[in-house]
């Protein structure tokens, strides 16, 4: 097994970005949201229930939907965030002089644009908390709500220089079927069924703000939103810990005890501590197969026999019974329908 970034060959079920379809579908003809789909690489046989999305996808998607539909947040939000907004945001928290006055930056800035929602920023206790309060009765965006506060861990994090560490997320929703995507968005422990949305800080782990130049910010823009909607942390879940490690080690020995062994604890207390994260040692090991396989079905490089002996499958016929039952779909259909080189 090479060592390939975790981070960057996560992917998410399609449920994950459901809420975001639907708030393009009222800016879009049907026409207009068909093209938008296909451009990206969402097509009709993703609407499985097991159907997994890119980082590519998503990257590809929001940058021809902000501009495409002249909202920023592309229906998110029940007033249009206009062209140009998050470089004016980028402008605007570039200027800070402390990461707690940049999130207070981002808090005001959001407050000029957002009607139904707005944000309250608190600091006590060494804690330091942005909420997002409802004006009034207004629908929940749970895609709204996760991209916008990733976009405040983001620019904090631009502004750090590295992942800035965070001490809890919080979503005013019921937790999801698709609760485990949040980890690969947030490096922290998520809750769901909250009073507020919310996003928290330990101010005694944030570092000084790094000068960041206009070139910077440029870059930001041109990769957004790839640079900051999917964390790089290996820290703040045991069950990222451990994925990492598979990535690092051959999959014959890629199994609980040497996991355990390699993380300095016995077996049961890993198997607690994932318990704890609401996974298994096989789910993260069948994850990260999934993920590397739609990886190298999407290069189109690869035969599916030689894919499947890359991910730990001693025969074909067990990866595509295998992959089949991860996405809902067989491996040579999936690269029918998403190869980069047919």
């Amino acid at each position: 097994m090479t060592n390939t970034s975790p981070t960057i060959l996560s992917t998410v079920s399609r449920q994950f970005i459901d809420d975001w379809l639907s708030a393009l579908e009222a800016l879009c003809s049907e026409a207009h949201m068909s093209s938008l789909i296909s451009r990206s690489g969402l097509v009709a046989d993703q609407a499985q229930p097991h159907a997994r999305v890119t980082l590519d996808q998503i990257v590809c998607l929001y940058q021809l939907a902000a501009v495409e539909t002249g909202d920023e947040m592309m229906g998110l939000w029940s007033r249009p965030i206009r062209p140009r907004a998050l470089q004016h945001l980028l402008t605007c928290v570039r200027e800070a002089t402390s990461l707690p006055s940049a999130l207070y930056r981002f808090s005001t800035f959001w407050n000029l644009l957002l009607d139904d929602y707005q944000f309250e920023l608190d600091d006590s206790a060494g804690t330091l908390k942005l909420t997002l309060k409802p004006q009034g009765d207004v629908p929940v965006q749970r895609f709204g709500h996760m991209l916008i506060l990733k976009l405040a861990h983001g620019l904090m994090s631009w502004l750090a220089g590295h992942e800035v560490p965070v001490k809890g997320v919080e979503f005013v929703f019921e937790r999801p079927e698709f609760n485990q995507d949040y980890a690969t968005i947030f490096p922290a422990p998520v809750q769901f069924g909250m009073a507020e949305t919310s996003i928290s800080f330990d101010e005694a782990r944030l570092s000084p703000v790094k000068p960041r130049s206009p070139s910077d910010l440029d870059e930001f823009l041109q990769n957004a939103p790839r640079d900051w909607i999917f964390t790089s942390s290996r820290e703040h879940t045991q069950s990222l810990r451990v994925r990492t490690y598979l990535t690092q080690t051959p999959w014959e020995t890629a199994n609980l005890t040497e996991a355990a062994r390699a993380m300095h604890m016995t077996p049961r207390t890993l198997i607690r501590r994932l318990e704890a994260d609401g996974t298994s040692f096989q789910a993260i090991k069948d994850a990260l197969r999934r993920d590397i396989a739609i990886r190298d079905l999407h290069a189109g490089r690869k035969s599916v026999e030689a894919i499947a002996l890359d991910v730990g499958f001693s025969s074909a016929a067990n990866f595509h019974r295998a992959f089949q039952r991860w996405t809902g779909s067989t491996p040579s259909t999936y690269r029918r329908h998403h190869s980069q080189n047919p």
